[in-house]
């Protein structure tokens, strides 16, 4: 009976035995529990969920107001009319390939009023006749320019939009090449009337065929370094619409309208500036524009 007694007392657990394996569990799930663990916890619950939505930005305008702009092949000319209806820009010179208004008018009906929403202030004109590859320089001759030619640029920003010569070949190689030599001798003609630190600014079509043209690369072997691109916006032109070489397109009817509309197409605009200059910042509302630094991979989205 007492051994009984003996055996039942031994089998029971200690008090202090218990006390310390409390104490050994607690300690044991305080290691557990690192300090910090509810932040890391939320670090990566935010990996999961990926990084926070970014707001669109703003559509890039490379241009001020007082700049001195001049726009080759300008279409139908509602991108100059843009420019002076509604951004406020005082010096606009628009260009087209057609030699008169009616021409013009032929084959783009809206170019009328755009000529008159150009030239209603009076400090703006459309220039008729005007091919962007043989243009005449629009210099200051009192000054001598880097080129050479008698004077110095006057123009602030020179802006050719979409160029293309038309469908002159269906071979896609002979095209390339056609808008490639296009690019080349604009390139030259545009740096004659480039005033010191005015830039030269290109958009194209995202996508082949127009990446083929290598615009950059053309730009460069010509003189120029690419300062930066960005996406072309054309809802940030009130009233532009693109223009086809061809003119307006009409349906069977004759009726204006119908086919793809290049305000709907990705596009992207290329700011070229001298080799050897210092680019002038743009200034919209008072307020100058951040550039980003001389880079092929400084693009703005």
């Amino acid at each position: 009976m007492g051994k009984r007694r003996r055996l039942a007392q031994s089998a029971q657990p200690r008090k202090p035995a218990r006390q310390q394996s409390r104490s050994n569990s607690s300690s044991a799930s305080g290691k557990a529990k690192k300090p910090g663990s509810a932040s890391a916890t939320t670090a990566k619950q935010q990996q999961k969920a990926g990084p926070a939505p970014q707001q669109h930005a703003e559509p890039v305008i490379p241009f001020s107001p007082e700049d001195k702009i001049l726009l080759v092949g300008d279409g139908d000319l509602s991108f100059g009319a843009s420019l002076v209806e509604h951004h406020y820009c005082a010096d606009v010179t628009a260009t087209v390939l057609e030699k008169s208004p009616e021409e013009l008018a032929e084959k783009y009906p809206q170019a009328s009023e755009n000529i008159a929403k150009i030239e209603a202030e009076g400090g703006s004109r459309v220039l008729f006749g005007v091919d962007g590859m043989t243009m005449k320089p629009f210099v200051d001759n009192k000054k001598k320019g880097k080129e050479g030619g008698g004077g110095v640029g006057i123009m602030d920003r020179i802006i050719f939009n979409f160029p293309h010569v038309g469908g002159k070949s269906t071979d896609v190689n002979r095209q390339v090449r056609y808008n490639q030599e296009l690019l080349v001798a604009f390139f030259g003609r545009a740096l004659l009337s480039l005033a010191p630190g005015g830039s030269i600014i290109v958009t194209l079509f995202e996508g082949e065929p127009y990446t083929l043209w290598n615009v950059r690369d053309l730009a460069r072997h010509s003189g120029l370094q690419v300062e930066r691109s960005f996406k072309f916006h054309a809802s940030a032109y009130p009233g532009y619409h693109h223009a086809r070489t061809l003119g307006a397109v009409r349906n069977k009817n004759g009726e204006i309208g119908g086919g793809w509309k290049g305000e709907d197409r990705a596009a992207r605009s290329y700011v070229f500036v001298r080799r050897d200059d210092e680019p002038r910042p743009t200034v919209q509302h008072g307020k100058k524009r951040v550039r980003a630094q001389d880079s092929d991979s400084s693009d703005d989205d």
